[in-house]
């Protein structure tokens, strides 16, 4: 280090040589570190290595140290759109660390980044790291950092700012810098640091693993000082601290005890689950929870949490089911207040539409971190037993609670509501295919049909629809029994979530031989059409089978109810909410940035070959686009 104190200077020495020597390099050079000496570069006319000055070089910078850090948190990923405030734990991460454990996603967008990483994160059950440009980056950022706050997604998010003013460049730097730059997501990220050192950096970083990962999970932000970046390493004994994770909470014995009391003594009991499931093994539990009661589950969504194959699977009948529970247990749901009432649209008049005397339990993480400014906590629902705990980590307890108060008397009896369920479920899955059959060869395309078409192709195949809130008729009529088949949806419900959540999703599914697909909207592609590169550089396979209804449809409909209300004309509500004259041709858009495409595809009978050549297309290692010109819904 005493070497490394010599030869290094600080970034303003570093500038001015820079900037005596501007013109000299008319022609840049990317070489390895391993094929030129770190104190050469390449000369302009002579080809042979020119040394350096002695105080221009910086052979162990603080950047280093940070990849060192990052490697101990097995982030696999760090996505990123180039930027000058990180520039050194760039090349730090590129020619230090070998690009590899990280490797750097090429995004064309910071809000693309992270909505990849939102995605990664539910298909792969880990974070991804995201690299940010000071305030600039935070702000483009900022929508898909909330979507992740509102789904409870881990992300190991990273800014770059230079906080010091007296060693900012001109202009650009000024104004990308902050003296707070966490500020801006503050209100909807779990943790956030500046560390003023690289042992700081160090001890924040494994923090902020720790923190993001803890169950509610979250986003957290660490900022990297530029000056902390490219200054030589002079700290002493710099240790980097062991990553231990914790273990996620467990609800009150005790409250699990009485719940499971109330559920066996039932007699119209109701499981409602919403971001309960991590993992397979979250719906293997939520079965045997179901099983044990012979109680309907109420799956909304937000995970795959229940098999939609399971006789106990009642999901499309909530409100019936609600309005005859007397005993209702919801486990990590994000909206409890809406299970039991609704509000008129345009008159705002409430209705209950719960069975009065009914207990609730409701048994999640929801309630530890809630801001005052955003209101993603939804309102307030009064419950008779509510249950600080990790809804999966809690299962096992509280099975055995319900196990333990079952008699045998009580279990028979339970077996014809089970019989009478199955009953149910087999009449709604008939329900389901008879309504689908309805416009079969409609043009533009009914989307129940370029549902069932897309199931045809990929039947036979391990699949994943990694969002699942956009087309409700894939719920119902697809076969979902694993906890990757369907992901949800971005939780805020933020445009331009789609395209890159999906790309993350099948970034994460690629090395698990999953086919990745994604029914996508178009005005949410518009959004962040550059993924469709991203896709195409890092060879990520995915499917975008675009549902394409030339609108922001559920715009139009608002703006024809609004119309309505005011005895105005509806055929206006087109202006301003419709993507055509001209048509968006979405398999050029995909072309041109090097990704398989066919379409747009208006004729029902030529589907299903499109499909199948694009599924092809995926199974062979690359992204594929299938333009489908469709109904509104």
């Amino acid at each position: 280090m005493d070497d490394d104190r010599k030869r290094g200077v600080d970034r303003r020495a570093f500038l001015k040589t820079a900037a005596a020597t501007a013109g000299a390099a008319a022609t840049p050079a990317v070489v390895g570190a391993a094929e030129t000496p770190a104190k050469e570069t390449p000369a302009r006319k002579e080809g042979k290595a020119k040394p350096l000055p002695a105080d221009f070089v910086v052979e162990r910078p603080g950047s280093d140290f940070m990849v060192d850090v990052i490697k101990t948190l097995g982030l696999e990923y760090i996505a990123m759109n180039p930027a000058s405030s990180f520039r050194s734990l760039q090349e730090s991460l590129v020619n230090y660390g070998g690009n590899k454990s990280p490797e750097l996603l090429t995004c064309m967008h910071e809000e693309a980044a992270v909505a990849m990483a939102h995605g990664y994160a539910k298909a792969s059950g880990k974070p991804l790291g995201v690299l940010m440009h000071g305030s600039v980056g935070i702000q483009h950022a900022a929508m898909a950092v909330y979507n992740a706050w509102v789904d409870r997604v881990p992300i190991v998010l990273m800014a770059g700012n230079g906080l010091d003013a007296a060693k900012r460049r001109n202009t650009t730097e000024w104004n990308h810098s902050v003296q707070d730059p966490a500020l801006i997501v503050r209100d909807f990220v779990k943790w956030d640091d500046y560390p003023a050192s690289l042992q700081h950096f160090a001890e924040t970083a494994v923090r902020a693993y720790k923190v993001a990962t803890t169950p509610p999970t979250e986003p957290v932000l660490v900022i990297a000082d530029i000056d902390l970046q490219e200054d030589p390493i002079h700290e002493e004994e710099l240790r980097i601290p062991k990553l231990t994770t914790s273990r996620p909470p467990q609800g009150d014995r005790a409250a699990l005890a009485e719940a499971a009391k109330w559920l066996v003594e039932a007699e119209n009991p109701v499981i409602i689950v919403d971001r309960c499931a991590r993992s397979q093994d979250g719906v293997k539990l939520m079965v045997e929870l179901a099983e044990a009661l012979q109680a309907p589950v109420v799956d909304l969504g937000g995970r795959t949490n229940f098999p939609t194959t399971h006789p106990l699977c009642h999901s499309e009948a909530r409100r019936a089911l609600v309005r005859e529970a007397d005993v209702v247990l919801m486990i990590e749901v994000g909206d409890p207040w809406a299970q039991f009432n609704s509000i008129a649209d345009m008159h705002r008049t409430l209705r209950y539409v719960g069975k009065t005397g009914a207990k609730v339990v409701n048994l999640s993480m929801q309630d530890v971190f809630i801001r005052s400014n955003y209101q993603d906590h939804q309102r307030y629902l009064p419950v008779d037993l509510a249950i600080n705990g990790d809804g999966q980590t809690s299962l096992p307890v509280l099975i055995d609670e319900v196990k333990r108060a079952m008699s045998d008397g009580r279990r028979s009896a339970l077996a014809a509501r089970g019989d009478k369920l199955k009953e149910a479920h087999a009449r709604e899955k008939r329900r389901a295919r008879e309504e689908a059959a309805i416009g079969w060869d409609i043009t533009p395309i009914s989307t129940s049909r370029l549902v069932a078409e897309t199931w045809d192709v990929i039947k036979s195949e391990e699949w994943c629809l990694a969002v699942s809130d956009r087309l409700q008729q894939a719920r119902r009529l697809w076969p979902v029994t694993k906890y990757h088949h369907m992901l949800g949806g971005s939780g805020a419900q933020g445009v331009g979530y789609g395209a890159p959540a999906s790309l993350g999703a099948a970034l994460a599914n690629k090395s698990k031989g999953i086919l990745t697909l994604n029914f996508q909207p178009d005005g949410d592609l518009m959004y962040s059409p550059g993924v469709l590169w991203t896709a195409a550089y890092h060879k990520i396979p995915i499917l975008f089978i675009m549902h394409n209804n030339r609108a922001y449809h559920q715009e139009v409909m608002h703006i024809q109810r609004m119309a309505a209300v005011h005895k105005r004309r509806p055929d206006t509500a087109w202006i301003g909410t419709v993507i055509r004259d001209p048509n968006i041709d979405f398999a050029k858009l995909a072309q041109a940035q090097g990704v398989w495409a066919e379409g747009p595809i208006e004729d029902p009978a030529k589907l299903g070959a499109a499909l199948k050549r694009a599924v092809a297309v995926v199974k062979s290692g690359q992204p594929a686009l299938v333009d489908v010109v469709c109904q509104g819904r």
